[in-house]
């Protein structure tokens, strides 16, 4: 036990003697989350949208303006022509676009709503609210007109008397989370990815000592070589054990994300996937010649298998067949687990993603230990 803690108090000491593997284990992750608030960008305020008016000054057009206007956190600027429009949007003037098309007041009349559409290029965050309000608005007149069957005099009384309505509205504002979920999804992403590069990255060290003969010395002393990759493990859980904590940490304190998962439940679900990616860095190393042989190898399946798993772009954006490929990926199993936990499900209702994980790593295990007993060249390893 005293010759484990040794070479585990050394292997920590060599890794972290240089400033440049405190920024790999410590500082990627924290750049991560940097790179997470950059691309999910902040989605509260007010929306900017410009309304193009085609229609004239019909009076069901106007009223559909005067309705945008009422609508709470939304500024509507009126704009000129089409082309304004699309360089606004495109300066990042304006969120959105709603043109009003020659003809909405008439195919509203009609009971079918037509010449109405909406542009951004900010996708459904900026434009989903100012729609569904947009949508239900026109839909509740278009009612009117079908009840009407086409009788302009009934349909003018009754329109009349829909707009001088007036409702008694007891408004509570509610918490936008889903720009902080995109958030924590990205961010936990790139640290899935950089959790991974680092296990390789401790388990490669066996590799080097041995193509500089430390290993063999190390072999001369009462240390087995079972204990020694034993060790490599341990510190290997100790290093993502600290990268977990500290990124955890600065998204909630400095950056105050709020991920809407207790650490008590997104800790464990972080260190179960690190012994899967401890396991995978075993497995490289195993099938590995060199040290060099071993860094190509981690970027040839990390890179790609995080990409088509999720952990750079989220999976909603992605084709049916690219979800599928996911399902066959750990980091797809954390990324829903984690995704779940912010939903609300139970820690203990996501056993089949704990099951995935155990297996995949498993799995890796096995297959490391069998190339470690097959392959001459590192069968002193084990």
């Amino acid at each position: 036990m005293k010759e484990m803690i040794w070479l585990v108090r050394k292997m920590l000491a060599r890794t972290f003697r240089s400033k440049k593997s405190w920024f790999i284990y410590i500082g990627l992750p924290i750049v991560g989350i940097f790179v997470s608030l950059f691309v999910s960008g902040d989605t509260s305020g007010t929306l900017r949208v410009g309304t193009l008016n085609k229609d004239g000054n019909q009076a069901i057009t106007q009223d559909a303006i005067r309705f945008l206007e009422r609508l709470g956190q939304v500024k509507v600027t009126p704009v000129a022509d089409e082309q304004t429009l699309n360089d606004q949007i495109a300066a990042g003037k304006l969120d959105s676009g709603i043109v009003l098309g020659q003809g909405f007041a008439a195919s509203v009349r009609q009971g079918a709503p037509d010449h109405l559409s909406i542009i951004s290029v900010k996708g459904a965050q900026a434009t989903g609210y100012v729609k569904a309000m947009l949508n239900d608005y026109v839909g509740n007149i278009a009612a009117i007109a079908r009840n009407a069957q086409g009788d302009a005099g009934r349909f003018d009384s009754l329109y009349a008397a829909y707009t001088r309505q007036s409702f008694q509205v007891t408004a509570e504002t509610l918490q936008d989370s889903s720009n902080t979920k995109a958030i924590t999804y990205q961010a936990i992403g790139f640290l899935i990815t950089f959790m991974m590069f680092s296990a390789v990255n401790m388990s490669e060290m066996i590799l080097k000592e041995k193509e500089n003969l430390t290993f063999l010395r190390l072999l001369s002393s009462p240390l087995s070589a079972k204990m020694y990759v034993l060790s490599n493990v341990v510190v290997n859980i100790v290093i993502m054990l600290v990268q977990i904590i500290v990124t955890l940490i600065v998204m909630k304190q400095v950056f105050h994300i709020d991920s809407g998962i207790p650490y008590g439940r997104f800790v464990p679900a972080l260190l179960l996937f690190a012994l899967t990616a401890i396991a995978l860095s075993l497995m490289i190393v195993a099938f590995a010649k060199t040290s060099r042989g071993a860094g190509a190898m981690q970027t040839l399946i990390i890179t790609p298998t995080c990409l088509l798993a999720g952990c750079f772009f989220p999976m909603d954006i992605m084709p049916e067949t690219v979800r599928d490929i996911s399902k066959f990926m750990p980091q797809h199993w954390l990324l829903d687990m984690i995704n779940k936990l912010q939903q609300g499900v139970s820690i203990a209702s996501l056993s089949l993603n704990m099951a995935i994980l155990i297996a995949f790593a498993a799995v890796f295990a096995l297959i490391a230990i069998f190339r470690f007993g097959r392959n001459n060249d590192i069968r002193q390893f084990v």
